[in-house]
């Protein structure tokens, strides 16, 4: 069946010899002018992992290096960046532990938005301040957001809104990812 406008080509069964055709057939043969456009298709290749789940290699990693519980690190990113690499806060700290540019540069860090940089050099300070505060998490939390000098200064959590937040929401994803205990 042929529709109107279509145009017909030959195409000859296995082992049989094609006619010859006149110059008035392979023009008959061309293609119309004016062919109408082909359906575009799309199909994207592209799948992500969820961050939480991509970035889990690199927080096992930094965390085994440093001697951190892998379930802090998480927490501290998820409540720094959502585990968004790209993350810029207001005050200007950068990455997925939003590390602020003094202290990337101190902490060696040439891209804060590379997440391998970003976590190993956030975890190396997370240990270094568990370390001052003889493995107190949340006085090392509270260094993390409000300076360990503050910290220091209120001899404790200072009396900050933020911070006073801030701990008490990592310490809160903590107490639902880490197993209960037994001890009192």
């Amino acid at each position: 069946m042929l529709l109107a406008g279509a145009t017909t080509f030959f195409v000859p069964h296995p082992g049989k010899v094609p006619p010859k055709s006149s110059r008035a057939d392979v023009t008959r043969l061309s293609a119309p002018a004016e062919a109408p456009p082909a359906p575009v298709v799309t199909v994207s290749l592209d799948f992500r992992l969820p961050a939480d789940i991509a970035y889990e290699p690199l927080i096992q990693a930094a965390a085994a290096e440093h001697g951190v519980d892998p379930a802090l690190v998480r927490a501290v990113v998820r409540t720094e960046s959502g585990f968004d690499s790209a993350a810029v806060s207001s005050a200007g700290a950068q990455g997925l532990m939003q590390l602020m540019p003094a202290l990337s540069a101190e902490l060696g860090v040439a891209d804060p938005f590379d997440p391998r940089q970003n976590l190993f050099a956030g975890v190396r300070y997370l240990r270094w301040l568990l370390d001052v505060h003889d493995g107190n998490e949340k006085l090392a939390l509270a260094s993390y957001n409000a300076g360990p000098a503050t910290v220091e200064r209120y001899q404790g959590v200072p009396p900050f809104p933020e911070t006073q937040r801030y701990v008490r929401t990592i310490t809160d994803l903590l107490a639902r990812e880490r197993p209960a205990t037994d001890e009192p």
